[in-house]
């Protein structure tokens, strides 16, 4: 039996889902997934020569308590399927996972695309509040002073 080509796979799974992409180039797919909390979340699906990775960005680099941030993320990397949080060169979350190709099929894209929707979306806000409590305060004051909406942040009421 001869295993199908990755590429094709994940092409054929991208369109019949109707999911927003775009091909950079032959091993790579940009794909971005709708979400609720986390509006959209941006992935990389990369094929190379003996797997498949993803990448997708979750939060930039938090301003504040570098360190919770990152113990919440590494808690929550046990428990999880099929990715991780991970940072990059630069402090920004993101997720990671890694297929063999063997394993690329359309049910396991599917779960894995899955996964980084559910861990990115559920995770976003968490995040933002430890990571980013003092900006959301601020962003908050000046929208009350300037009779701006607080319909995207009702969210983090709590925090103020």
């Amino acid at each position: 039996m001869v295993a199908m080509d990755p590429r094709a796979i994940i092409e054929e799974f991208l369109d019949s889902h109707d999911l927003d992409h775009e091909r950079k180039d032959v091993n790579t797919f940009y794909v971005t997934l709708p979400g609720e909390k986390k509006l959209e979340t941006h992935c990389a699906l990369i094929v190379g020569d003996h797997s498949l990775s993803i990448t997708a960005f979750v939060i930039r680099k938090p301003d504040e308590n570098f360190l919770g941030v990152f113990e919440w993320c590494m808690r929550k990397n046990a428990s999880m399927y099929g990715i991780a949080f991970a940072l990059n060169e630069l402090g920004d979350v993101y997720l990671v996972g890694r297929l063999p190709h063997n394993a690329v099929t359309e049910r396991e894209i599917d779960r894995l695309l899955g996964s980084v929707l559910q861990y990115s979306d559920s995770a976003f806000n968490p995040l933002l509040e430890l990571g980013f409590a003092s900006a959301i305060r601020r962003e908050w004051a000046w929208r009350v002073s300037r009779g701006e909406s607080l319909a995207n942040l009702v969210g983090f009421a709590h925090l103020i």
